[in-house]
């Protein structure tokens, strides 16, 4: 396993929002993260469909870990800022979220990600997220 990959994964570990939402970490790649949730009717809203907030919430973490595998050793990161369009109703079997790095600069990286419902084999684009990433010194953020 590559040391991006290490990184990664160990922080996603310690998320208890993704805990909470039952999300996989399904890969990791430089620059590239894809998450995955089931549907469970605790995470619908009230017409049924996966709330915009869990949708949201994978590709938000989609892009930022997408951002901490090109980021030096020595680096965290944080979401400043980000932009969803909900495109198609949260249908699905389960919710997968694919962020990839557009441009991993010293201090703000920008990312971007497609979120698609799972049915069988079939996948389908509900949401996308633009979002800009911060770098910060890793101890720089702690309860």
């Amino acid at each position: 396993m590559k040391e991006c990959e290490k990184k990664v994964r160990a922080s996603f570990a310690r998320q208890g929002l993704m805990t909470t939402l039952g999300a996989e970490l399904v890969s990791v790649a430089p620059g590239a993260v894809e998450i995955r949730i089931p549907f469970h009717a605790s995470l619908s809203q009230q017409h049924d469909f996966v709330h915009a907030g869990a949708i949201a919430s994978i590709l938000d973490s989609s892009c930022g870990y997408a951002a901490l595998s090109v980021a030096p050793a020595d680096v965290d990161v944080l979401s400043v800022e980000f932009k969803v369009n909900l495109l198609a109703p949260a249908v699905g079997d389960a919710f997968v979220a694919r962020g990839t790095v557009k441009r991993a600069g010293k201090k703000i990286t920008v990312c971007a990600a497609d979120a698609f419902a799972v049915r069988g084999k079939e996948e389908k684009l509900i949401a996308t997220m633009l979002a800009t990433i911060m770098n910060l010194p890793a101890a720089g953020v702690r309860r």
